[in-house]
């Protein structure tokens, strides 16, 4: 009779789920969905344009009033801001480069949808950044905003740069353990 009573208890533990914690492999597919989706939501805005290279544009003050600033600024971190907010993410939420690349959120090797920081030894700080889209040996194709054709932090549009891992100085993980909106 016992023994009915533990399979019953056991059958009831397995029907209904147990109180234990999500295993990894549970936790890294909703993290490969959420670097899903803030790569679509970057890729969506490749080819927006500043009007006349001025810092300013519909979109582009879009991204600069996310974090509550008005046209004619530099705009990459503002970008990177407003796309993990259009995923659901509170933070990153800077229009400063050097602080969407906090030492509590560095890794050593980038994934989809990480944050990347290129240093500019002329300011001595990282000065542009951009999202990991994809990875292919030692390439990083990223999506970038305020660049252009020939990667200048202070250009005219989003664009998909492919860049090679030298030149990148970090990279910042905002989907692990990242606090989206509700959470």
């Amino acid at each position: 009779m016992g023994a009915i009573h533990v399979l019953l208890s056991l059958f009831c533990i397995a029907a209904v789920g147990s109180p234990v914690q999500p295993s990894s492999h549970l936790l890294r597919d909703q993290n490969d969905l959420k670097r899903s989706n803030i790569v679509q939501l970057a890729q969506r805005e490749t080819g927006v344009r500043e009007i006349g290279n001025t810092n300013r544009g519909k979109r582009v003050e879009e991204y600069l009033a996310y974090v509550s600033l008005t046209g004619g600024e530099p705009w990459c971190a503002a970008y990177i801001s407003w796309i993990y907010g259009q995923g659901g993410y509170v933070k990153p939420r800077s229009a400063w480069s050097p602080d969407l690349l906090p030492a509590s959120r560095l890794v050593k090797m980038p994934l989809s949808a990480d944050v990347f920081g290129i240093y500019f030894p002329e300011l001595k700080r990282i000065a542009h950044v951009g999202i990991v889209v994809s990875r292919d040996g030692d390439w990083i194709l990223g999506s970038e905003g305020n660049t252009n054709v020939d990667g200048s932090r202070e250009g005219n549009g989003v664009y998909l740069k492919r860049r090679h891992i030298r030149t990148i100085a970090k990279y910042a993980d905002w989907v692990t353990n990242g606090k989206e909106v509700g959470q």
